[in-house]
């Protein structure tokens, strides 16, 4: 399989170097930091509203001292597919005044 050259791509091409079968479904982790807690759980429950198939899970991040959210899809892990949901979740945590912080597959 190729990947893009891009952090997406690097990322995927790890994960199928080191074995991972990315033809089946995974657990796909997409992390978000917010300043406050208030501003992690509005995003939360903005997310349980209009996605209730995502699962949030919020949490404090002493190093640096922010507050987590992490937001779990089960979803093949298509490029694609990533990229897209980044978009949305851009989209998304920027009206709650936090940020996206990457992506990993659930272990």
């Amino acid at each position: 399989m190729n990947f893009p050259k891009d952090e997406t791509g690097k990322v995927l091409f790890e994960m199928q170097k080191a074995g991972i079968d990315l033809t089946v479904m995974h657990t796909i982790v997409f992390f978000h930091l917010f300043e406050t807690q208030e501003q992690a759980e509005a995003m939360a429950a903005h997310l349980a509203e209009i996605a209730p198939d995502i699962i949030c899970d919020v949490h404090i991040d002493e190093n640096p001292k922010a507050w987590d959210l992490d937001c779990s899809i089960k979803v093949l892990p298509l490029y694609d597919a990533i990229i897209a949901q980044e978009a949305q979740f851009e989209q998304i945590v920027t009206q709650f005044n936090g940020y996206t912080d990457g992506w990993g597959i659930e272990a």
